[in-house]
């Protein structure tokens, strides 16, 4: 029987399947939900040393649906990053490490560009006992005019800067998360490794305008009448997310072997997860899918990926993580295996027809040649 238990960066997970970063891991009572009904890890909502300065606005969600359905297809958020304060957090979790201390807890973090900012953030979540860190350098809105989120993580300078502050102090398992926000993901991919970090995230959000109302003539989500773009997920964004997890993907495999990656971009079931682990994930991470359907999608999720697993008699993750990445190549070496191809096909086909008329002509000869005779 197929398993789905894995182990990444030493982290043992019953599962692949992680809670994103986000509204699911708001506070340790929904963490605690989370391992309740069984996710691999749980990383939590971003958090700072200062709060004070995060305040969100309502509303801050957009949704787009299908023209001839209400089914939710795509999603924009302009929600800021925690805005409960660190000393809460330390608490809660702390709390969650106590209850669930087998469990895999992953802290997301934002600071500014400031090294003693990053390196009190690091060392004071170490000393709760949480098992790995997610650096924040990709939320597209609100908080890169202060130099965060994005704004770092569309440098691959300042972000292969600020991954070295945290790795020189961090003892546990750095992953940084990109912003799919850039022209080449492969680039500030080969920052964060170059500067020691275990593991890349990807994608975040990406920057995006939900739509204007027609009535109204304001775009969405309105606040006061205004807004600004934000970020964009749901199942709309997952063909993005799957051609950079590739890309990536290829440069974990060419230049930095032992690394990990953790999908993630419109993940709902245990298929699309399956695509994502083709591709070079290790873990698989669903925010937008559990607000949209629950915790308990996990179940379901670790359901379907076993069924397909069996299907195709892979025993392990292993076994089939990155299996379709070599099936990706250049416009030019498509040209070149097609006509390649086809001139196969029609030498197989010439030969079959010479065949044939070698046949004819000898014992189908000699038959017509007597028929004819006695005629």
């Amino acid at each position: 029987m197929p398993t789905l238990e894995t182990t990444v960066n030493g982290l043992k997970m019953p599962n692949p399947f992680v809670i994103g970063s986000g509204p699911p891991g708001t506070n340790g009572n929904v963490i605690g939900k989370a391992f309740d009904e069984g996710w691999g890890a749980v990383i939590c909502k971003t958090i700072s040393l200062d709060a004070s300065k995060v305040v969100n606005v309502q509303p801050r969600y957009g949704r787009l649906r299908g023209r001839d359905s209400k089914e939710i297809i795509g999603w924009e958020n302009i929600e800021l990053i925690s805005d409960r304060s660190f000393d809460i957090w330390v608490e809660e979790l702390k709390a969650v490490k106590d209850k669930y201390p087998d469990r895999i807890l992953i802290a997301s973090v934002m600071e500014e560009y400031r090294k003693d900012a990053w390196v009190e953030i690091i060392e004071r979540c170490e000393a709760l006992g949480v098992d790995a860190f997610e650096l924040n350098f990709s939320c597209p809105h609100g908080l890169p005019e202060r130099k965060m989120g994005s704004a770092m993580g569309e440098n691959p300078d300042i972000l292969e800067e600020v991954s070295g502050w945290v790795n020189a102090v961090a003892t546990k398992p750095v992953w940084a998360k990109m912003t799919p926000n850039v022209t080449h993901i492969e680039d500030p991919t080969r920052a964060s490794l170059r500067a020691g970090c275990e593991g890349i995230s990807a994608i975040n959000t990406i920057r995006s305008v939900i739509g204007i109302d027609l009535d109204t003539l304001r775009p969405e989500p309105s606040v006061e009448g205004y807004t600004t773009p934000g970020g964009y997920s749901c199942r709309a964004v997952m063909p993005i997310a799957l051609r950079m997890v590739m890309e990536i993907a290829r440069v974990i495999r060419d230049e930095f072997p032992g690394r990990t990656l953790s999908g993630i971009g419109g993940v709902e079931t245990g298929n699309d997860a399956a695509q994502f682990i083709l591709l070079g994930a290790d873990t698989v991470q669903v925010c937008t899918g559990v607000m949209k359907f629950g915790y308990r999608i996990v179940q379901d999720m670790c359901e379907e990926l076993l069924a397909f697993m069996e299907k195709h008699k892979f025993e392990t993750l292993d076994d089939f993580k990155g299996h379709s990445v070599q099936y990706f190549t250049t416009h030019f070496d498509l040209v070149k295996r097609q006509q390649e191809a086809r001139a196969a096909a029609k030498a197989k086909k010439d030969k079959k027809m010479i065949q044939a008329d070698d046949q004819w002509s000898g014992d189908d000869f000699v038959e017509q040649s007597d028929a004819l005779a006695r005629g």
